[in-house]
């Protein structure tokens, strides 16, 4: 087939953009020809089970699924009743981005907590916890985003406090994690410290946005917490009958540490990003651009000048954070080069200075 796109074009709207890693086309070659058990009973998943043992321990079970959406309902939904809710930051994905589907599929609502940083504190869980009797939602769990919706954080010893309160008010603790890679290369220690050994009951692990083509995964990190995974995967439509490829691609991230690879090269562009617009603006070449989230992981948020961001989207795509103020996001990739953002760095100060 011939190249439908442009092939040399980078942008920073989504790390979604971002092609398939090819070391996980590679993987998916190696899985094909044969014939194999369908719906997981492949040699693949098999030892996509042994590697996620060893990233999370012995007790963790792995459910590979086609999407991040999928991933977050089957997730929470094995671990709430049907007259449950989850706490979660009023910016998080589920909350915001995910078409409704928790309600709408899962059959579970998702109780927001106003959150500047998009982070949940043991005292904002204390708040919202509890019920009101037969009228309204029983909160029954909690999901954190790792990174979150705005780049930032939670360390350890944060996770760990979450989980210590919502275990001690009876509610489990979901960890959507999108974009876990980039979250384990930024804090620089092995991922079961910051999830299983700090009391995250299920996770939502990413592979789509560090480079697999589609696959992503439920991860039991705690057994005793949920019920009838198996089942919800299936009745969620979540279950791959070709699992082989799902899991190759999995796979292919977990082995030698590509994921975290993937997810520090696409962190250090972030932060080559920031700082290259940070010396412009000391040097006085660059004005009327402001921070106004930290850059932790691979994005980038900041206002513009009125009118600027239209103009840079004529050449380089990236989204309106919140148009209103002139916020917008910048996110890289694991395909982002330092080309690419010395570049926007250009292009960012030729149209700032053509504004004044």
């Amino acid at each position: 087939m011939e190249h439908l796109h442009d092939t040399e074009r980078r942008g920073f709207a989504s790390d979604n953009y971002a092609g398939a890693h090819p070391e996980v086309i590679a993987a998916v070659a190696a899985a094909n020809g044969g014939h194999v058990g369908a719906y997981g009973e492949d040699p693949y998943t098999a030892a996509l089970r042994e590697r996620f043992a060893e990233l999370f321990g012995a007790q963790a079970e792995v459910f590979p699924v086609f999407n991040g959406t999928g991933a977050n309902v089957v997730g929470l939904q094995s671990l709430l009743t049907r007259w449950g809710g989850v706490i979660a930051p009023a910016i998080a994905h589920v909350n915001t981005d995910e078409g409704g589907a928790p309600e709408k599929v899962g059959g579970f609502k998702i109780l927001p907590v106003a959150s500047p940083d998009a982070k949940l504190t043991p005292d904002m869980i204390r708040a919202h916890a509890g019920s009101r009797g037969v009228h309204t939602i029983v909160p029954q769990a909690v999901s954190i985003t790792q990174s979150t919706e705005l780049g930032t954080l939670y360390t350890t010893s944060e996770i760990r406090e979450i989980a210590n309160a919502a275990h001690a008010l009876g509610l489990a603790v979901h960890m959507d994690g999108a974009r876990i890679a980039n979250a384990t290369a930024a804090l620089g220690v092995p991922v079961r410290e910051f999830t299983t050994d700090a009391g995250v009951d299920v996770l939502s692990f990413g592979g789509t946005k560090i480079g697999a083509m589609g696959a992503e995964a439920v991860v039991v990190l705690n057994p005793e917490a949920v019920t009838g995974i198996e089942f919800l995967r299936k009745n969620t439509m979540q279950l791959a009958s070709k699992m082989r490829f799902v899991s190759a691609q999995l796979l292919a991230l977990v082995t030698d540490d590509l994921w975290i690879r993937a997810g520090a090269q696409a962190n250090a562009m972030a932060a080559r990003l920031r700082k290259g617009i940070q010396d412009r603006m000391d040097d006085g070449s660059l004005t009327g651009v402001a921070f106004t989230q930290e850059t932790q992981a691979n994005g980038v948020f900041a206002t513009l000048p009125p009118g600027v961001a239209d103009v840079l989207r004529e050449t380089v795509p990236f989204y309106d954070w919140n148009a209103a103020t002139g916020e917008v996001r910048w996110l890289t990739s694991w395909d982002t080069e330092a080309a690419d953002i010395d570049r926007f760095v250009g292009l960012i100060a030729k149209y700032c200075a053509a504004r004044r």
